[in-house]
Protein backbone atom coordinates (compact mmCIF):
# COMPACT_ATOMS: atom_id res chain seq x y z
CA UNK A 1 0.00 0.00 0.00
CA UNK A 2 1.55 3.47 -0.89
CA UNK A 3 1.98 5.87 1.23
CA UNK A 4 -0.81 8.35 -0.28
CA UNK A 5 -3.26 5.21 -0.07
CA UNK A 6 -2.63 5.22 3.83
CA UNK A 7 -3.23 8.98 4.30
CA UNK A 8 -6.08 8.74 2.54
CA UNK A 9 -7.13 5.36 5.02
CA UNK A 10 -6.60 7.52 8.03
CA UNK A 11 -7.98 11.00 6.82
CA UNK A 12 -11.74 8.58 6.12
CA UNK A 13 -10.97 6.60 9.41
CA UNK A 14 -11.20 10.07 11.02
CA UNK A 15 -13.94 11.10 9.30
CA UNK A 16 -16.37 8.34 10.24
CA UNK A 17 -14.91 8.39 13.93
CA UNK A 18 -15.76 12.51 13.61
CA UNK A 19 -19.01 11.93 12.44
CA UNK A 20 -19.85 8.42 14.89
CA UNK A 21 -18.85 10.69 18.06
CA UNK A 22 -20.68 13.87 16.58
CA UNK A 23 -24.03 11.55 16.26
CA UNK A 24 -23.81 10.56 20.03
CA UNK A 25 -23.52 14.09 20.81
CA UNK A 26 -26.53 14.90 18.71
CA UNK A 27 -28.32 12.37 20.92
CA UNK A 28 -27.46 12.91 24.10
CA UNK A 29 -27.92 16.81 23.85
CA UNK A 30 -31.38 15.57 22.94
CA UNK A 31 -31.74 13.31 25.71
CA UNK A 32 -30.30 15.42 28.63
CA UNK A 33 -33.03 18.49 28.10
CA UNK A 34 -34.11 19.36 31.77
CA UNK A 35 -36.30 21.60 31.11
CA UNK A 36 -37.64 23.53 34.06
CA UNK A 37 -37.55 27.00 32.47
CA UNK A 38 -40.88 28.65 31.68
CA UNK A 39 -39.39 30.97 28.92
CA UNK A 40 -40.28 31.27 24.78
CA UNK A 41 -36.66 32.42 24.46
CA UNK A 42 -34.05 30.47 21.66
CA UNK A 43 -31.07 32.15 23.78
CA UNK A 44 -32.58 31.17 26.92
CA UNK A 45 -32.75 27.67 26.25
CA UNK A 46 -30.86 24.56 25.79
CA UNK A 47 -30.67 22.84 22.61
CA UNK A 48 -32.84 19.86 23.97
CA UNK A 49 -35.40 22.41 24.86
CA UNK A 50 -35.43 23.91 21.64
CA UNK A 51 -35.49 20.12 20.17
CA UNK A 52 -38.68 19.12 22.41
CA UNK A 53 -40.29 22.34 21.67
CA UNK A 54 -40.58 21.48 17.89
CA UNK A 55 -41.88 18.08 18.77
CA UNK A 56 -44.35 19.13 20.43
CA UNK A 57 -45.28 21.86 17.59
CA UNK A 58 -43.71 24.83 18.51
CA UNK A 59 -43.02 25.20 14.77
CA UNK A 60 -43.46 29.54 15.00
CA UNK A 61 -40.97 31.52 15.31
CA UNK A 62 -40.33 35.83 15.21
CA UNK A 63 -37.19 37.60 13.93
CA UNK A 64 -37.29 40.65 15.85
CA UNK A 65 -35.16 43.40 14.73
CA UNK A 66 -34.40 46.61 17.23
CA UNK A 67 -31.47 49.02 16.82
CA UNK A 68 -28.88 50.77 19.38
CA UNK A 69 -29.49 54.55 18.16
CA UNK A 70 -29.90 58.19 19.97
CA UNK A 71 -33.33 58.39 22.22
CA UNK A 72 -33.02 61.52 23.69
CA UNK A 73 -31.32 62.03 26.98
CA UNK A 74 -33.42 59.80 29.51
CA UNK A 75 -33.85 56.79 27.25
CA UNK A 76 -31.02 53.84 26.73
CA UNK A 77 -29.62 53.53 23.36
CA UNK A 78 -31.44 49.85 23.69
CA UNK A 79 -34.63 51.16 23.37
CA UNK A 80 -36.26 48.96 20.78
CA UNK A 81 -34.28 45.75 22.01
CA UNK A 82 -36.05 46.49 25.72
CA UNK A 83 -39.41 46.66 23.70
CA UNK A 84 -39.07 43.72 22.01
CA UNK A 85 -38.55 41.67 24.88
CA UNK A 86 -41.43 42.10 26.15
CA UNK A 87 -43.69 42.46 23.06
CA UNK A 88 -42.21 39.50 21.50
CA UNK A 89 -42.63 37.62 24.88
CA UNK A 90 -46.41 38.53 24.87
CA UNK A 91 -47.11 37.51 21.15
CA UNK A 92 -45.20 34.18 21.21
CA UNK A 93 -47.19 33.26 24.59
CA UNK A 94 -50.83 34.39 23.21
CA UNK A 95 -50.08 32.81 20.32
CA UNK A 96 -49.30 29.51 22.17
CA UNK A 97 -47.04 27.26 19.97
CA UNK A 98 -44.49 29.87 19.33
CA UNK A 99 -40.60 31.07 20.09
CA UNK A 100 -38.36 34.00 19.67
CA UNK A 101 -35.04 33.99 18.19
CA UNK A 102 -32.59 36.32 19.89
CA UNK A 103 -33.52 39.81 19.24
CA UNK A 104 -31.13 41.60 16.31
CA UNK A 105 -29.42 44.74 17.98
CA UNK A 106 -27.51 45.71 15.00
CA UNK A 107 -29.64 47.62 12.11
CA UNK A 108 -29.01 50.52 9.36
CA UNK A 109 -29.24 53.59 11.54
CA UNK A 110 -27.56 56.01 8.90
CA UNK A 111 -24.22 56.31 7.08
CA UNK A 112 -21.20 55.31 9.33
CA UNK A 113 -18.38 58.11 7.30
CA UNK A 114 -19.67 60.77 6.75
CA UNK A 115 -22.32 59.98 9.71
CA UNK A 116 -26.38 60.75 8.71
CA UNK A 117 -29.07 60.28 11.03
CA UNK A 118 -28.63 58.40 13.90
CA UNK A 119 -25.14 58.31 13.47
CA UNK A 120 -24.46 61.17 14.48
CA UNK A 121 -24.76 60.64 17.94
CA UNK A 122 -22.76 58.68 20.45
CA UNK A 123 -23.36 55.22 21.08
CA UNK A 124 -25.32 54.39 18.39
CA UNK A 125 -24.44 51.67 15.94
CA UNK A 126 -25.27 51.48 12.79
CA UNK A 127 -24.65 48.30 9.46
CA UNK A 128 -24.79 48.99 5.86
CA UNK A 129 -28.54 47.87 4.11
CA UNK A 130 -26.61 44.42 2.69
CA UNK A 131 -25.22 43.67 6.05
CA UNK A 132 -28.83 43.93 7.44
CA UNK A 133 -30.02 41.52 4.83
CA UNK A 134 -27.19 39.07 4.76
CA UNK A 135 -27.94 38.68 8.56
CA UNK A 136 -32.01 38.04 8.16
CA UNK A 137 -31.17 35.82 6.08
CA UNK A 138 -28.60 33.38 7.25
CA UNK A 139 -30.87 33.63 11.11
CA UNK A 140 -34.59 33.33 8.88
CA UNK A 141 -32.17 30.28 7.04
CA UNK A 142 -30.73 28.35 10.47
CA UNK A 143 -34.18 28.49 11.59
CA UNK A 144 -35.68 26.87 9.02
CA UNK A 145 -32.45 24.04 8.98
CA UNK A 146 -33.86 23.26 12.36
CA UNK A 147 -37.28 23.08 11.33
CA UNK A 148 -39.35 26.01 12.24
CA UNK A 149 -42.22 26.32 9.72
CA UNK A 150 -43.39 29.66 10.42
CA UNK A 151 -41.06 32.69 10.44
CA UNK A 152 -42.76 36.26 11.12
CA UNK A 153 -40.36 38.72 10.82
CA UNK A 154 -40.94 41.73 12.99
CA UNK A 155 -39.35 45.21 13.86
CA UNK A 156 -39.74 47.76 16.49
CA UNK A 157 -37.85 50.28 14.48
CA UNK A 158 -39.25 51.99 10.97
CA UNK A 159 -35.87 51.79 9.55
CA UNK A 160 -35.71 48.46 9.58
CA UNK A 161 -39.11 47.50 7.42
CA UNK A 162 -37.46 47.84 4.22
CA UNK A 163 -35.14 44.98 4.99
CA UNK A 164 -37.33 42.97 6.71
CA UNK A 165 -39.73 42.77 3.37
CA UNK A 166 -36.77 42.56 0.82
CA UNK A 167 -35.50 39.85 2.70
CA UNK A 168 -39.32 38.14 3.19
CA UNK A 169 -40.16 38.23 -0.47
CA UNK A 170 -36.61 36.83 -1.65
CA UNK A 171 -37.05 33.69 1.16
CA UNK A 172 -41.24 33.19 0.05
CA UNK A 173 -40.05 32.85 -3.31
CA UNK A 174 -37.17 30.71 -2.23
CA UNK A 175 -39.38 28.63 0.31
CA UNK A 176 -42.73 28.35 -1.27
CA UNK A 177 -42.52 24.72 -2.73
CA UNK A 178 -41.07 23.23 0.75
CA UNK A 179 -44.06 23.91 3.04
CA UNK A 180 -41.98 26.89 5.35
CA UNK A 181 -43.75 30.04 5.31
CA UNK A 182 -41.96 33.58 5.68
CA UNK A 183 -43.68 36.99 6.28
CA UNK A 184 -42.77 40.42 7.58
CA UNK A 185 -45.71 41.71 9.76
CA UNK A 186 -45.41 45.16 8.81
CA UNK A 187 -48.68 46.04 11.29
CA UNK A 188 -46.63 45.51 14.01
CA UNK A 189 -45.34 48.18 13.76
CA UNK A 190 -47.04 50.66 11.72
CA UNK A 191 -51.14 49.97 12.90
CA UNK A 192 -51.43 52.74 15.06
CA UNK A 193 -48.28 53.92 15.26
CA UNK A 194 -46.32 54.23 18.68
CA UNK A 195 -50.07 53.48 19.77
CA UNK A 196 -51.24 57.02 19.67
CA UNK A 197 -54.70 56.20 19.63
CA UNK A 198 -54.63 54.09 21.98
CA UNK A 199 -53.32 56.27 24.51
CA UNK A 200 -55.80 58.79 23.77
CA UNK A 201 -58.55 56.39 24.41
CA UNK A 202 -56.62 55.72 27.89
CA UNK A 203 -56.59 59.43 28.19
CA UNK A 204 -52.79 60.28 27.55
CA UNK A 205 -52.87 63.10 25.11
CA UNK A 206 -49.43 63.61 24.00
CA UNK A 207 -48.13 66.79 21.91
CA UNK A 208 -47.80 67.42 18.58
CA UNK A 209 -51.20 65.51 18.39
CA UNK A 210 -50.42 63.18 15.91
CA UNK A 211 -48.44 60.39 15.46
CA UNK A 212 -46.77 61.32 12.55
CA UNK A 213 -45.04 64.56 13.62
CA UNK A 214 -41.79 65.30 14.82
CA UNK A 215 -42.77 64.11 18.61
CA UNK A 216 -40.75 67.72 19.51
CA UNK A 217 -37.20 66.39 18.33
CA UNK A 218 -37.18 64.01 20.59
CA UNK A 219 -36.97 60.29 19.68
CA UNK A 220 -38.81 58.55 22.23
CA UNK A 221 -42.90 58.88 23.38
CA UNK A 222 -44.91 57.80 26.27
CA UNK A 223 -45.72 54.30 24.36
CA UNK A 224 -41.91 53.05 24.16
CA UNK A 225 -40.80 54.32 27.76
CA UNK A 226 -44.12 52.79 29.82
CA UNK A 227 -43.26 49.52 27.63
CA UNK A 228 -38.96 49.51 28.86
CA UNK A 229 -40.46 50.24 32.61
CA UNK A 230 -42.44 47.15 32.42
CA UNK A 231 -38.78 45.09 32.08
CA UNK A 232 -36.24 47.69 33.50
CA UNK A 233 -37.75 50.97 34.77
CA UNK A 234 -34.39 52.32 34.63
CA UNK A 235 -33.87 52.18 30.89
CA UNK A 236 -35.90 55.52 30.84
CA UNK A 237 -34.24 56.86 34.32
CA UNK A 238 -37.61 56.59 36.22
CA UNK A 239 -35.94 56.96 39.63
CA UNK A 240 -34.03 60.24 38.73
CA UNK A 241 -37.09 61.65 36.65
CA UNK A 242 -39.53 60.91 39.61
CA UNK A 243 -37.01 62.51 41.93
CA UNK A 244 -37.50 65.44 40.90
CA UNK A 245 -41.26 65.34 40.01
CA UNK A 246 -40.31 65.77 36.10
CA UNK A 247 -41.04 62.79 34.60
CA UNK A 248 -42.61 64.56 31.30
CA UNK A 249 -43.41 62.85 28.25
CA UNK A 250 -44.32 65.10 25.54
CA UNK A 251 -46.65 67.58 27.53
CA UNK A 252 -47.87 63.93 29.46
CA UNK A 253 -46.76 63.97 33.15
CA UNK A 254 -46.65 60.78 34.51
CA UNK A 255 -47.41 60.15 38.47
CA UNK A 256 -45.33 56.98 39.60
CA UNK A 257 -42.96 54.30 38.47
CA UNK A 258 -46.38 52.21 38.87
CA UNK A 259 -48.85 54.18 36.30
CA UNK A 260 -46.09 53.91 33.60
CA UNK A 261 -45.52 50.35 34.15
CA UNK A 262 -49.58 49.37 34.22
CA UNK A 263 -50.13 51.61 31.24
CA UNK A 264 -46.76 49.19 30.04
CA UNK A 265 -48.63 46.09 30.13
CA UNK A 266 -51.76 47.55 28.65
CA UNK A 267 -49.60 49.00 25.13
CA UNK A 268 -47.77 45.40 25.69
CA UNK A 269 -51.21 43.24 25.29
CA UNK A 270 -52.51 45.59 22.58
CA UNK A 271 -49.42 45.35 20.67
CA UNK A 272 -49.69 41.50 20.64
CA UNK A 273 -53.22 41.88 19.94
CA UNK A 274 -52.46 43.94 16.80
CA UNK A 275 -49.51 41.27 15.59
CA UNK A 276 -51.20 38.16 16.65
CA UNK A 277 -54.46 39.43 14.60
CA UNK A 278 -52.25 40.01 11.36
CA UNK A 279 -50.40 36.68 11.80
CA UNK A 280 -53.94 35.17 11.54
CA UNK A 281 -55.19 37.21 8.99
CA UNK A 282 -51.87 36.23 6.62
CA UNK A 283 -52.69 32.60 7.53
CA UNK A 284 -56.23 32.66 6.13
CA UNK A 285 -55.16 34.43 2.58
Amino acid sequence: MTRINVATMIVICGLLLSESASAQITESIWDEAVGGVDTVFIDEMTAGEVAAALRSGFTSVIVATGGLEQNGPNVVTGKHNVVLRATTEAIARKHGRMLVSSIVQFVPEGQIDPPTGHMNFPGTISVRQETFEALLTDICSSLRQHGFKKIYLIGDSGGNRMGMENVAQALHQEWKDDGVHIAHISEYYSTDMWSFNYLKELGYTQLPDKATASRNNVHTDLHYESIMAVIDPSSVRSGTRFAKDDYVVHGVEVQSVEELVELGRKLIDYRADITLEAIQAGAAN
